[in-house]
């Protein structure tokens, strides 16, 4: 049962009982006010104060503005490739400078604010990442990440990611899982969250929002297609908690495994990061035009 139904049923209750017993003209005593009759909903928190990251672009908040979220980083590693000594390469190093490229070549197209959750190797966590994006109003929410398969070097290619209940494969459930037990395992504490709030969250996510970001994904594999190595099944969906803010269309970017050569090295040259950079850049301005025809 919906949390919006089992409202409706606690006050609609009552008052059919009331009104049933007046139409038959039986008495029903009134408790006084702040004795033992006390109704408590579960409620979502409210937001702990952010430092809110600068918004870059042009002064006119009409422009259209995306929050850009480069996964993990301070002492949040993320996935590690590459080995040990100098080949090693950590996923919070990657997608930094991934997200500091596109931001980058957005600026210089002008016409798009932009706003960072991270621009140095600090970390946020999970649910301040999307708070972010909905207390700057952004239009958009892009959180860039780099995948790891473990001991299977063979595994490459990007893909991309979009909010759902149910996971598309086992794979997608296991990154998800992996991914919103970040903050635990990183010896982060958030108080006051609980599963009841999580699932009240995506349950109110707008249909609109939903639309929103599943047209931004296929925008994102139509622009990289011939640009970038996609993975085989390039589109899923999971129950990501970064991508819960029910007003903000969200997607996150897996830019490829670092477990990966190729794509490794694609991810850590200046070249390759502009290629990714020129892809997510291209997407972004199509799916704003095309809200700006709405």
């Amino acid at each position: 049962m919906s949390m919006r139904t089992l409202i409706m049923l606690i006050v609609a209750v009552p008052a059919l009982i009331v009104g049933g017993a007046m139409a038959f003209g039986v008495a029903i005593p009134v408790p006084e006010w702040g004795r033992d009759y006390v109704l408590r909903f579960l409620l979502a928190p409210d937001a702990e104060p952010l430092n809110l990251p600068v918004i870059e672009g042009p002064d006119d908040p009409d422009r259209p503005l995306i929050v850009i979220d480069a996964g993990h980083g301070g002492r949040d590693p993320g996935s590690i490739g590459g080995g040990d000594g100098s080949n090693r390469v950590l996923e919070k190093d990657i997608v930094l400078a991934l997200s500091l490229a596109l931001r980058d070549e957005l600026l210089e197209g002008g016409g798009i604010r932009v706003a960072l959750t991270r621009d140095d190797d600090t970390i946020v966590t999970l649910a301040q990442r999307p708070e972010i994006a909905r207390q700057l109003e952004a239009d958009l929410f892009l959180s860039i990440h780099a995948d790891s398969a473990g001991g299977n070097s063979a595994v490459a290619g990007a893909s991309i990611y979009t909010l759902s209940t149910e996971a598309s494969s086992e794979a997608a459930a296991r990154f998800a899982e992996r991914e919103n037990a970040a903050d635990a395992l990183n010896g982060i504490t958030i108080e006051g969250q609980s599963a009841e709030v999580s699932a009240i969250l995506v349950e109110l996510s707008q249909q609109r929002t939903q639309d929103d970001a599943t047209e931004f994904a296929s925008l994102l594999e139509r622009e990289g297609q011939g640009a970038i190595r996609f993975h085989p099944q390039t589109r899923r969906s999971a129950e990501l908690a970064v991508l819960r803010a029910p007003d903000v269309p969200g997607v996150l970017f897996e830019s490829g495994f670092v477990t990966n050569q190729g794509d490794r090295s694609r991810l850590t040259t200046e070249e390759g990061r502009a290629e990714y950079a020129s892809v997510l850049a291209r997407a972004i301005r199509v799916y704003f035009a095309r809200r700006a025809d709405q």
